[in-house]
């Protein structure tokens, strides 16, 4: 089994061995709590930037845009590569992203009123139809369908490192920075795919809590989530923005 979130590797509950102590053990219900405070989290950091900015601190919204966005990699890649310390680094990336997430839709939304809550709103509703889609079982998460997203999210993020490095040399791409119909329809693909990965992440923490893994994995799984969600919410933000300024 694979996710296109690098939060959830193949190995990342193969580790695990059946639990007897049905006290200790991940569940999903444990996961959807925490998955929830770590929204909170970052929802109120968020407001702290939106507030800032409103109050004309415009010196600390660029702050918080690069603290989040540079904090919240290096905690991000902590936490993947020390599960364990999920209860702890999972709460500090949801409050970075809520820096940088607030710091870009404040900055967009300046630009185009309106923008961030109907954002906000897209990726709530996605998220929500993408738990029915799992429970009901209208898309098979099977190998073949890991395949295809893992495949497709691997190609967006070569791509996005490409343009990253074209353009430190003034180089932009049209698919990302452009509001022609291609680049708009490229948009919607991304958001596609990251939506996918919903379903991949949920079926990566059902198996996580069918393992009995340890406890701390409903952090993990919360964090893993969030990954997904804060890429969801950017691209949904990009879009937004490209079809806005035609």
């Amino acid at each position: 089994m694979r996710s296109g979130n690098p939060a959830l590797r193949e190995e990342t509950f193969a580790r695990f061995g059946y639990s007897r102590e049905s006290g200790e053990v991940m569940t999903v219900q444990g996961v959807v709590f925490k998955t929830i405070l770590l929204l909170l989290i970052a929802a109120g950091t968020a407001v702290w930037t939106w507030m800032n900015y409103l109050q004309g601190h415009f010196g600390l919204v660029t702050g918080a845009i690069w603290v989040g966005m540079l904090g919240g990699l290096v905690v991000a890649f902590a936490t993947v590569f020390k599960m364990s310390w999920a209860p702890i680094t999972a709460p500090l990336y949801a409050a970075l992203e809520g820096l940088f997430l607030g710091g870009i839709s404040v900055a967009i939304n300046a630009q185009y009123p309106g923008i961030a809550v109907e954002a906000i709103g897209l990726t709530m509703a996605t998220l929500m139809a993408m738990m029915i889609i799992f429970q009901s079982g209208l898309i098979k998460v099977n190998d073949s369908f890991r395949s295809i997203i893992l495949s497709a999210t691997f190609g967006i993020a070569i791509f996005y490192f490409i343009a990253i490095i074209l353009s430190m040399f003034g180089i932009n791409i049209s698919l990302l920075t452009g509001n022609g119909w291609v680049s708009i329809g490229f948009s919607v693909f991304v958001v596609a795919i990251a939506a996918f990965n919903l379903l991949i992440d949920f079926d990566f923490i059902t198996q996580g809590a069918n393992r009995r893994a340890p406890k701390y994995m409903e952090w993990y799984g919360a964090f893993a989530l969030m990954v997904t969600l804060v890429w969801l919410y950017l691209e949904i933000l990009r879009l937004l923005a490209k079809v806005r300024s035609r």
